[in-house]
């Protein structure tokens, strides 16, 4: 695994700095002089955190990279030096996520948000960290503060897309689903927090598939519908995957950058996931 994602950032940095001029082969100190690390090593450790099993990143870099992956990285810096150089990393993984790291849309998608919680709902008025970012926000779950990650899959389980906002912003926010889904054709799968999308979602060319809540008048739903429906839980498997194997959400964040570079980060991890939750081929059940 370790080889694949620094085989892949490797040629990814190579290609940014072919395209922009900018260079992504090596990291420049402030006085000039060139790092020891190269872009690509210092995202391959990034996104390999998320496959070490450690709880935070202290502990994955100083007990399990300084001492074990010393052959793999011949240049390694200190600790300190490399919490600077992670600020930095926020760019290239969005840019890897956003041209290289997401799954094409198939016809077949399912919509859904989770909660990045960043503190406890209690000590939400003293927390610094996300301040004037960070809201309070209302799920299944109960109240909490933090963010929300609105994302899409296809059947395959491959992340088409992610939008991140506070937790105070509807799953059914008009703008947001303008933003998410515009590279998004055919059916959509989501749950009951998508009701009174569907004429802004069909006149996209997109048809919204979603449960009907108790007050509502039943409609008529074909086989493949209905099928469809009932595989809504696999993007519930995708969030579960990203939050307790790739160390989604955890409260212990010191800075915005390190925030976006945590969420790219299990976000790209997950890419690079072998098998992930589908519900493979549908062509027979459409006929």
């Amino acid at each position: 695994m370790l080889v694949n994602i620094f085989c892949e950032m490797d040629d990814f940095c190579k290609l940014l700095a072919k395209e922009t001029g900018v260079n992504f082969l090596g990291v420049d100190h402030k006085r000039g002089r060139k790092s020891k690390l190269t872009w690509s090593e210092i995202l391959t450790i990034i996104v390999y955190y998320q496959y070490s099993g450690y709880k935070t990143f202290k502990h994955y870099y100083i007990k399990h990279v300084k001492k074990n992956l010393q052959n793999d990285f011949n240049s390694l810096v200190s600790y300190n030096r490399f919490v600077e150089l992670m600020q930095h990393a926020v760019i290239p993984l969005m840019l890897y996520f956003k041209l290289t790291g997401r799954g094409k849309c198939t016809g077949i998608s399912i919509i859904d948000s989770m909660k990045l919680c960043v503190c406890h709902i209690k000590r939400c008025y003293s927390h610094k960290v996300f301040k004037d970012l960070a809201a309070k926000g209302y799920s299944s779950t109960g109240w909490f503060f933090g963010f929300k990650i609105h994302f899409i899959i296809n059947n395959y389980g491959e992340i088409i897309d992610i939008y991140l906002t506070p937790g105070n912003v509807a799953d059914n926010n008009a703008h947001l689903i303008d933003k998410i889904t515009k590279n998004i054709f055919g059916k959509l799968i989501g749950d009951k927090g998508y009701i009174g999308l569907f004429k802004q979602l069909f006149e996209k060319g997109i048809q919204l598939i979603h449960k009907l809540r108790s007050n509502m008048q039943n409609k008529l739903m074909s086989n493949f519908d209905r099928w469809l429906l009932k595989n809504r839980g696999t993007i519930e498997s995708v969030g579960n995957i990203l939050k307790n194997t790739f160390n989604l959400e955890h409260s212990r964040h010191r800075s915005f950058a390190n925030f976006v570079t945590n969420i790219f980060s299990s976000l790209i991890a997950y890419r690079f996931k072998p098998e992930k939750p589908s519900f493979g081929r549908f062509s027979m059940l459409a006929d």
